[in-house]
C-alpha cells in the first residue's frame, strides 16, 4: 500500500513540476475550443447537406452518408496518423495549397492545426449524425407552415427547422464535446506541443513516479463532470418542456 502512495499519490513531488502540468492543460483547452467549435460547425454542414431536397442532390447527400460513415467507423487515432503523414507530403509535390499542408496559423506549430484537422473531421462526423436526428425530430407541419408563409426551403431549415433541431440536440452533442474533449489526449502521437498527458508523461517517466498521471486525470474529470451534469440539466429541461408541450395538447 505504501508503493502505490509514493508512487501515484506523492502530490508533494509535484510541487515544482506543476506548471508544465498547467501548460498542457491550458493546450487541451485550446485543442478543445478550436477542434470542438470547428467540429460542431462541420457537423451543421453536413447535416444540412444531407437534407438538400430533389433528386438532383442525390450524389451531395450519397457523398455525405459515405463519409459519415466511414469516418465513424475509423479510429480517431488512425485518423491523426493518416494526416500527419500524408499532407506534408502532398504539400511538397504541390498537390495541395502549403498552408494547409503545413497550416501555421496564428504562430501555431502545424501540428497543432493537423490536429484540429483531424478532430473535426471525425468529430463533425459523429456531429452531423445527432443534427440529423434533431432536424428529422421537428414536425413536417412546422416546414409546411413555413412554406406556405412563402419561405423557399433554405429560409425554412435557417429560420424554423434548425433553431428548433439545435435546441433539441444540445445534450448529445455536449457529450460528443466531452468525448473529444478526452481524445486530444491522442493529439500528443503527433507531436502537438506538451499537451497535459503528454507533460505527465514526460514527468512520470523522468522522475519515475507517476503521481502527474493521477494529476492529469483529476484535470480532465474537473473538466469533463460539469460538462456532464448541464448535459444532463438540459436534457431534463427539454424532457420537461416535452411533457408540457404534451399536456397543453
Amino acid at each position: 500500500m505504501d508503493v502505490i502512495l509514493q508512487q501515484f499519490f506523492d502530490f508533494g513531488v509535484m510541487k515544482d513540476h506543476f506548471d508544465a502540468l498547467m501548460q498542457g492543460f491550458w493546450q487541451t483547452i485550446l485543442l478543445s475550443l478550436i477542434g470542438g467549435g470547428c467540429a460542431l460547425a462541420w457537423g451543421l454542414v453536413l447535416a444540412l447537406l444531407r437534407q438538400l431536397p430533389g433528386r438532383g442532390f442525390a450524389p451531395v447527400r450519397g457523398l455525405v452518408i459515405a463519409y459519415v460513415d466511414v469516418f465513424r467507423g475509423i479510429p480517431f487515432l488512425l485518423v491523426l496518423l493518416l494526416l500527419y503523414t500524408s499532407l506534408g507530403a502532398l504539400a511538397v509535390k504541390g498537390q495541395i495549397p502549403d498552408f494547409i499542408g503545413h497550416p501555421a496559423f496564428f504562430g501555431k506549430e502545424p501540428n497543432f492545426w493537423i490536429g484540429i484537422y483531424g478532430l473535426t473531421i471525425t468529430y463533425g462526423a459523429y456531429m452531423a449524425e445527432v443534427y440529423r436526428a434533431g432536424i428529422e425530430s421537428v414536425h413536417p407541419s412546422q416546414e409546411a407552415a413555413a412554406r406556405s408563409l412563402g419561405l423557399s426551403h433554405p429560409q425554412t431549415l435557417r429560420y424554423v427547422i434548425v433553431p428548433q433541431a439545435v435546441r433539441r440536440v444540445i445534450p448529445p452533442l455536449l457529450n460528443d464535446f466531452i468525448a473529444l474533449q478526452k481524445d486530444t489526449a491522442l493529439v500528443a502521437i503527433i507531436g502537438v506541443g506538451i499537451e497535459m498527458t503528454r507533460a505527465a508523461q514526460i514527468y512520470g517517466f523522468n522522475a519515475f513516479n507517476y503521481t502527474s498521471f493521477v494529476v492529469a486525470a483529476c484535470f480532465y474529470v474537473l473538466l469533463t463532470v460539469p460538462l456532464s451534469r448541464y448535459a444532463d440539466w438540459m436534457a431534463e429541461r427539454q424532457r420537461r418542456r416535452s411533457q408540457a408541450s404534451s399536456g397543453a395538447l
